[in-house]
């Protein structure tokens, strides 16, 4: 461990809740601003998936939310991103529409936020607007619709008919392929494919990784995002024994890295491959599945609570709540929040396992909801530690060789 004081870690039964974060901004450490802010416009969806975190996992609080967002609440969520940007005077923000499914808030509420937030920043800021859909209802209205708002489409697909369809149901048990398909062509194969933001799949290891990988590239993809299924120490991912060392996932990853990595042409990009790639060679990650970059990311819920990243609801009950709200809260008073602070001091909110690691700038510890213990909260290392130390020593083996060769080459 190393013998800095600024780098061992604060980790307290039940970290983050006890992290004494008045303590820490006396050392001089600053929180820094949120740059990403994900409105959750409507609480609902249209497709039943079995692996999906907001539904179907510990935390239950959509049962409890508006399903759509008032004007009201859009408004003044407007009003405190816009304060935000402008109190910490920011170039440039990301505001991304999610759910539940987006598309069922409807047109004139996407069209509010949209043109809110641009017409409520300061002049000097840039704004960055986002949907993530399941593609189910993006037909050819809707793609007008974001064109005329300059707003970036990112699908959720998770490959072939058979690897789709497999989670991504609706409540009746019928796949969502097909469909899913008919809105990806639209999408990509006219003129609306400058919108395309890129695919986002979640891993199933029953499902063949490059045939999964060859299905997504069918739709020219400017990027892919591989999502491991979320879990912990908790409640397991599937087909991850937390005691074992061996890596299906890993292992299915790796596979597509190969392909990724040895094809003459640059087909897309894969985040996760080149975000690792990035820390190996000693840049900083611009994900949070990696690296030690502070997260800089705020939700607005569909009720106007501002909470944590919505991912942590695969946790516990409860555990992306700030008790904060856009109709009496900044977006400042969040900042302070001791979780939200977590995942801003990099190594300090890491394990003693993670500082004994020697990948551990690299790995940053794996996702934040993927290290959730019931006895001591997020302060163990990621439940997927073989899986990222496996293929992060992949990644950086292969790109090290090339390095040495083309360095002998020279």
């Amino acid at each position: 461990m190393s013998g800095n004081p600024a780098s061992r870690p604060l980790l307290t039964l039940g970290f983050p809740e006890f992290l004494d974060v008045d303590a820490l901004l006396a050392t001089g450490w600053k929180p820094l601003a949120f740059q990403q802010f994900i409105l959750k416009i409507h609480s609902r969806c249209d497709l039943s998936c079995r692996h999906c975190y907001v539904y179907e996992m510990a935390d239950q609080s959509w049962r409890d939310q508006p399903r759509r967002m008032s004007d009201a609440i859009a408004d003044r969520a407007i009003h405190r991103i816009a304060e935000h940007a402008t109190r910490h005077d920011l170039p440039e923000i990301d505001v991304i529409l999610h759910g539940g499914e987006p598309l069922l808030a409807g047109p004139a509420l996407i069209t509010r936020l949209v043109e809110g937030v641009r017409g409520a920043v300061d002049t000097g800021t840039r704004v960055n607007v986002h949907v993530q859909t399941n593609g189910v209802r993006l037909d050819e209205s809707y793609l007008r619709l974001f064109e005329s708002l300059e707003v970036r489409v990112g699908v959720s697909l998770d490959g072939d008919a058979k690897g789709q369809d497999r989670h991504r149901r609706f409540a009746d048990g019928r796949g969502s392929h097909a469909l899913v398909s008919e809105s990806l062509w639209r999408l990509t194969a006219g003129p609306y494919h400058h919108l395309f933001s890129g695919i986002l799949c979640t891993v199933d290891v029953r499902n063949d990784p490059l045939r999964t990988y060859e299905a997504l590239l069918e739709f020219d993809p400017p990027a892919i995002d591989f999502l491991l299924p979320h879990g912990n120490w908790a409640a397991p991912p599937p087909f991850r024994d937390p005691h074992s060392p061996a890596t299906p996932y890993a292992d299915w990853l790796i596979r597509i890295f190969d392909r990724w990595y040895e094809s003459p042409v640059l087909h897309t990009e894969v985040r996760l491959f080149r975000e690792i790639m990035r820390l190996v060679m000693g840049g900083s990650s611009r994900a949070e599945s990696v690296g030690l970059s502070p997260v800089r990311m705020v939700v607005i819920e569909t009720d106007g609570g501002i909470e944590q990243s919505d991912i942590l609801k695969s946790a516990y009950h409860g555990a992306p709540e700030t008790r904060l709200h856009v109709l009496s809260d900044s977006l400042d008073r969040a900042l302070r929040h001791p979780a939200i602070v977590a995942r801003q001091i990099g190594e300090q909110a890491l394990s003693v396992t993670c500082h004994r690691c020697d990948l551990m700038s690299v790995c940053g510890g794996g996702h934040y909801a993927h290290r959730y213990h019931q006895a001591t909260g997020f302060a163990e290392p990621s439940v997927y530690c073989p899986d990222l130390y496996r293929l992060i020593t992949h990644i950086a083996t292969r790109c090290e060789r090339d390095v040495a060769r083309l360095r002998g080459a020279g």
